[in-house]
């Protein structure tokens, strides 16, 4: 059997942690510069709070309703979704992340328990060693524990399909559009010749779904049928890209302010890059003005690193020089952001007998430098071109602490 462990209202959860006073109250979280609703607890859900509202249009609801408003604290919300991973790898025989707070975890070591009362029991321990609730689906496949899960966030929060009549009912009424993996447009396609449910689809000849859906859909009916196709990725694909942007906290017009912005980004591509393994050879800049105010202006720019490396500091140069190439004054630049491409594993990457950089002193220095801020706190140290205030940083003026990675915002007792 497999599982499915989703964490509920995740965001909103991970703010009620710290802050008990919030459980039962409504709670949303705000995407970059507070921009819209990204997320929101089912109390916030029933007054009627849709995810993508821009705040400024519900701002006076939201006060009305004593809506708890937060803006988005990744750093947070990530550290929450590696407790609950290391919480689940104790309690499974093997695990995969497949989203921030969805997990698929393999049970076949737990075959001699009851798995309906194993999933309460690992319901239970996330719950009281992380604080973050959870819904479980337990199924055979994949595709049908997405299908538990989905009944089980409307229930007791743990369901278990394993058995055919057991499978048979939950797919019965379940909506054609809920399926994972199926799309707006397929589902509109199965909706326009009379396939409103799982059964349904489930029932129709493979000969039928392998022409309107391919073998990606064919793959999905038999998981459907209770037969696994989609194994547990151990190993993902390493990404082909690595992209870090975001919108600026105030319009920019300068080019030393524009610097700033995009050596912060291009430092956190290459952390990033660093963590995953990886190396790159190409580097692509851009910004952008807003479609709505003047002018509209988006250029980017791709720069050649001429060999494979993750090295800040050649990311950095390569990036200010694209920067400057395509900055123009007289524009308000609304956003902005770098992106690695030509990824490669690291360790595969072919040196140049004939540079005269000492690689293995870059290596070392990135490994102290990410150390560093591992240990201490992300920026704790920084490339001094990124500047010292930020103010161009984008606008969090509801985040919660970082409770859990700073020693300066761990919550005090009293």
């Amino acid at each position: 059997m497999l599982a499915l462990i989703d964490c509920n209202s995740f965001y909103a959860s991970c703010e009620r942690v710290f802050q008990p006073k919030l459980n039962g109250k409504p709670v949303v979280v705000l995407s970059n510069n507070d921009g819209m609703v990204i997320a929101k607890s089912n109390e916030a859900k029933s007054l009627g709070i849709d995810i993508g509202l821009p705040y400024f249009q519900i701002k006076d609801e939201l006060k009305k309703h004593n809506v708890a408003v937060f803006s988005s604290n990744y750093t947070l919300y990530g550290d929450f979704s590696q407790r609950v991973v290391a919480t689940l790898r104790e309690l499974t025989s093997d695990v995969e992340v497949y989203s921030i707070d969805e997990v698929f975890a393999d049970l076949a070591g737990f075959a001699h328990k009851d798995p309906l009362t194993y999933g309460h029991e690992m319901r239970d321990t996330v719950k009281k060693w992380t604080g973050i609730p959870v819904s479980i689906g337990i199924a055979p496949t994949k595709t049908l524990t997405k299908v538990a899960n989905k009944i089980a966030k409307k229930g007791q929060g743990v369901v278990v399909l394993d058995t055919p009549d057991k499978i048979e009912k939950a797919l019965e009424n379940f909506p054609i559009a809920d399926i994972w993996g199926i799309g707006h447009q397929r589902a509109k396609m199965l909706l326009s010749v009379g396939i409103r449910t799982a059964k349904q689809l489930r029932d129709m000849p493979d000969v039928w779904i392998r022409k309107k859906m391919t073998i990606t859909g064919l793959r999905l009916v038999h998981e459907l049928r209770g037969i696994r196709c989609i194994e547990l990725e151990h190993h993902p694909e390493p990404k082909k890209q690595i992209i870090c942007s975001r919108s600026f906290g105030y319009f920019i017009k300068e080019l030393k302010d524009m610097e700033q912005a995009m050596t912060y980004y291009a430092s956190r591509a290459a952390e990033r890059m660093r963590e995953q393994g990886l190396v790159t050879s190409d580097i692509m800049v851009y910004f952008e003005t807003s479609r709505f105010s003047g002018k509209y202006y988006a250029p980017s720019k791709v720069m050649n690193l001429h060999r494979q490396t993750n090295y800040t500091p050649d990311i950095v140069k390569a990036t200010l020089e694209a920067t400057r190439q395509i900055f123009k004054k007289g524009y308000r630049y609304r956003k902005g952001g770098i992106m690695l491409l030509e990824l490669t594993q690291a360790k595969e990457r072919q040196y140049n007998l004939l540079s005269p950089r000492n690689e293995a002193k870059q290596e070392n220095l990135m490994t102290a430098l990410d150390g560093i801020n591992k240990k201490y706190g992300a920026n704790s140290l920084f490339f001094a071109a990124a500047g010292i205030r930020k103010e161009w940083q984008m606008m969090r003026q509801m985040k919660s602490p970082h409770y859990t990675t700073n020693w300066k915002e761990l919550p005090v007792a009293s």
